[in-house]
């Protein structure tokens, strides 16, 4: 997948850092606790260390999520989804995701993989699958409440993400088609370069939750 190059000859430099938002499921918080509590306190013979753990989020249609995941959303039952309604996924993509992608979706493309290759294209550097990158939209989509179904995806990239960015995919609520349907804007943004690199929209609808 070839992308404009806006970054310029060499890629911003990745910071780590990255404000956290305050509302809904952040849980932000609850890693950084753990993770000091890990660094403050030995682990014991054949224990693991918390800040790599999986836990199971608040949600009921999604099963496990990573510490590192971060998530935000404005509503929490899915018959009060209306427009306006938003949903946050941020996480980073490491080279292990982008290795994994590869052998999963078998894009092998060296742009992705071979440094030395990368390194002699208009990007300077490996990047990520940009499906891969679209994938995170799918990620803030599981996370609306009930059970959420994919109906159609419109995308357009316009620029790259280097492999260990931390991106963030937004979708809203912008119309409401009736029969729990829903039009959404999505957006994803790399929040290390501070630039958007997809624009959207997708159309999804919101079935039932199985019976427990």
């Amino acid at each position: 997948m070839v992308y404009e190059n806006t970054r310029g000859e060499n890629l911003t430099a990745m910071t780590s850092a990255w404000s956290a938002m305050t509302r809904g499921f952040f849980r932000t918080a609850t890693a950084a606790n753990r993770a000091a509590v890990s660094a403050m306190l030995p682990l014991a013979d054949g224990e693991s260390d918390p800040s790599t753990e999986r836990v199971a989020p608040p949600i009921p249609s999604v099963d496990y999520s990573d510490l590192d995941w971060q998530f935000d959303r404005t509503v929490d039952d899915p018959d009060h989804i209306s427009v306006g309604d938003t949903v946050t996924f941020e996480k980073a993509l490491t080279d292990e995701d982008v290795r994994a992608f590869a052998a999963v979706s078998g894009d092998t493309n060296r742009l992705h993989l071979d440094e030395g290759f990368a390194a002699d294209t208009r990007f300077g550097e490996r990047i990520v699958h940009g499906t891969l990158v679209s994938g995170l939209i799918s990620a803030a989509l599981a996370r609306l409440p009930g059970l959420t179904i994919y109906l159609s995806q419109d995308l357009e990239f316009s620029g790259p993400v280097g492999v260990g960015d931390r991106v963030s995919a937004r979708v809203e609520v912008v119309e409401d088609l009736g029969n729990d349907q829903y039009r959404l804007e999505t957006v994803v943004r790399d929040e290390d370069d501070d630039a958007t690199v997809i624009d959207g929209e997708a159309v999804v609808l919101i079935d039932d939750l199985p019976a427990e």
